[in-house]
């Protein structure tokens, strides 16, 4: 019995940390999957340790993609410290990644219960996601009346500070963190693949930080419990990494040539799926 326990956490391990990496990237949320999936198979929730874990497996997939933009970026960054000067447009990215970092930084720490709270109610989840799928419809819908102009070299203060606001918004479950601030770009005249490639590198700064806000409840653990968890922990690291990087690779080449339509239809589907089964249990 002990075996096939050990295998079956295993296995949860590798669904969740798959559900991880391709539902963060692409727009159809997974936070929300991360609700709904469990809550639909009967799976008790994961440690906080494992999704810390997963997150930075995500963190690790953003890093094998853009790691020499990052090595750039975070370089011009401190030599316009230096410099006082933004004439250099890898500096000014930078800057534009610090401030649309601020906002979802800010509403974590201020909002933590509530959002806590969200994240184990699956009708929360699955109305969220409905929400994604009107914001991705509506930037193509603008996207193809307005048109794409931009690259991530153009970005502005304004706009990086927008999609910034819109990475907050995405801390509730189901609202796709990806799906809404590449929503917000392409709204705001990004091209497809730069709307991606920005969301992708902002990001980067929000996984790490939610891990190191995790950290001191993780050193609380009982050291035996974690040394327990440490194969599930590798199989959701790996799969997330490996899962993550598939993922963004996809949808940066989907996007040269596709809409966002397709997500919006599947998030629709699967939120308004999850209010009526939920209102079916519990009638």
């Amino acid at each position: 019995m002990d075996e096939i326990w050990f295998l079956f956490e295993l296995f949860k391990a590798f669904v969740l940390g798959l559900v991880q990496g391709v539902s963060e990237f692409l727009p159809i949320s997974s936070s929300g999957h991360l609700v709904i999936v469990p809550w639909l198979i009967g799976w008790s929730s994961s440690s906080l340790l494992f999704d810390t874990v997963v997150h930075w497996g995500t963190l690790l997939s953003i890093l094998m993609v853009f790691g020499r933009d990052f090595v750039t970026v975070i370089s011009a960054t401190l030599r316009s410290i230096s410099n006082r000067s933004l004439a250099d447009v890898n500096a000014r990215l930078g800057w534009f990644i610090a401030l649309g970092s601020a906002p979802a930084t800010i509403a974590g720490l201020l909002l933590k219960d509530p959002l806590e709270r969200l994240y184990h109610t699956p009708q929360a989840a699955g109305g969220f996601l409905a929400v994604t799928a009107l914001l991705l419809a509506g930037s193509e819908w603008m996207t193809r009346n307005w048109g794409q102009r931009s690259t991530v070299a153009e970005l502005s203060l304004r706009q990086s500070f927008l999609i910034g606001l819109a990475q907050a918004v995405a801390l509730a479950p189901g609202i796709s963190r990806s799906g809404t601030t590449i929503a917000i770009a392409l709204a705001q005249g990004l091209r497809r693949e730069a709307a991606a490639r920005y969301s992708f590198l902002l990001g980067a700064p929000i996984f790490f930080g939610a891990g190191l806000l995790q950290i001191g409840d993780m050193l609380a653990m009982d050291p035996a419990a974690a040394q327990a968890e440490l194969p599930t922990l590798l199989v959701g690291f790996i799969t997330s990494a490996v899962s993550g990087y598939v993922a963004i690779r996809f949808l940066l080449a989907y996007l040269r040539r596709n809409s966002l339509y397709m997500f919006s239809v599947y998030c629709l589907l699967v939120g308004l799926a999850v209010l009526i089964l939920f209102a079916l249990r519990f009638r």
